[in-house]
């Protein structure tokens, strides 16, 4: 793993972010997002927000982790089922329905949209689907080991390594499957054009294309710190009642993502040897979650890049766009080519 490609000396490190979403990325700025979604006939379709105001528990120190955790659990989630709603909206029409740009905006009618209730829904069989293997499998299956021992740190730091155990190969189970092997390319094109911006470079495929795909400020490296932080914490209550185990376990969970965040956010910004082989275990774990992108997807990265690296007073826009982000002025259609003489 070459760190300089990683650490780069130059670099001046942003808060921007992102995620990769269905054909496209979000990318979160000091005031907005970003989400661009790639159609099947090549088009960027893309829609910005502002964010809300940071509020005072986003300067104390661990809350604003969990704030933060919590905010972009909920974001993440949102902009994943959007861009499923915009590609169902322009995927190609069948032969028996009427054409996909044909689709009203909103098909019930004036009432309430369902897209929040689904979020939520979503949202809450995620976090069982984490509590339930990420939490209560791990320790209910280590509890079958008392018979071998009963040295309670020995038994939490097998809970913690079956637990991040579980967690690579529920990855590389995962990445095996066409749509998420894209999804993970355009993680990699989030990360690479990020690297090229923090480096003062211009924002262009080629330009970006030369960095790695891997980042110290990534939400999968949060993910390790969070596991690897367990591991250290839980090894510390010893080992009671399996009932209290997994409580214990969902009580702490803030705290844990809280120094996590912390964690993150000082390895993004410091280069040391202490932060690179704290960042390792995090680092090893990219390697898994990203791919190498094409062309096509590191000029999303950049459409969505540019997007929220513009003035504060820039309204709110959707619809298609350039390869800067930039709004076009109306919606092209194939039909609307002109004909040949």
């Amino acid at each position: 793993m070459d760190f300089s490609k990683i650490f780069i000396k130059d670099a001046r490190p942003t808060k921007i972010g992102g995620q990769a979403v269905l054909e496209g990325i979000m990318m979160k700025g000091e005031d907005r997002t970003a989400v661009v979604v790639r159609l099947e006939d090549e088009r960027m379709h893309i829609k910005t927000e502002r964010l809300a105001p940071a509020g005072r528990a986003s300067r104390i120190p661990i809350v604003r982790g969990v704030v933060n955790f919590a905010s972009m659990l909920m974001l993440g989630m949102r902009t994943l089922m959007y861009s499923a709603e915009v590609l169902e909206k322009y995927a190609p029409a069948d032969d028996d329905s009427p054409d996909s740009r044909d689709k009203p905006e909103n098909d019930n009618d004036g009432g309430a949209s369902p897209f929040g209730a689904a979020m939520i829904f979503a949202v809450l069989i995620a976090v069982a689907f984490v509590v339930g293997v990420f939490i209560v499998v791990p320790t209910v299956a280590v509890n079958w080991f008392q018979g071998f021992t009963e040295n309670a740190v020995a038994l939490n730091l097998f809970e913690g390594v079956l637990r991040i155990a579980l967690f690579v190969a529920y990855i590389v189970c995962i990445s095996r499957m066409k749509d998420i092997r894209t999804t993970f390319e355009y993680h990699g094109a989030e990360h690479e054009t990020i690297h090229c911006y923090e480096s003062g470079l211009p924002l262009t495929p080629e330009n970006a294309d030369s960095f790695e795909t891997l980042h110290p400020r990534c939400g999968t490296s949060f993910l390790m710190f969070v596991m690897i932080i367990a591991l250290l914490l839980f090894s510390l209550l010893g080992w009671p009642s399996l009932l209290y185990r997994v409580l214990s376990r969902i009580i702490f969970i803030p705290l844990i993502a809280g120094l996590s965040y912390e964690l993150l956010r000082y390895a993004g910004r410091a280069d040391n040897a202490f932060v690179r082989v704290m960042s390792v275990p995090g680092l090893l774990l990219q390697k898994l979650t990203t791919r190498k992108p094409t062309h096509d997807q590191l000029v999303v990265a950049i459409a969505a890049l540019k997007a929220v690296l513009v003035p504060q007073d820039t309204e709110e826009y959707e619809g298609f766009c350039d390869e800067d982000g930039a709004l076009l002025p109306e919606e092209p259609h194939a039909d609307d080519a002109p004909l040949a003489e």
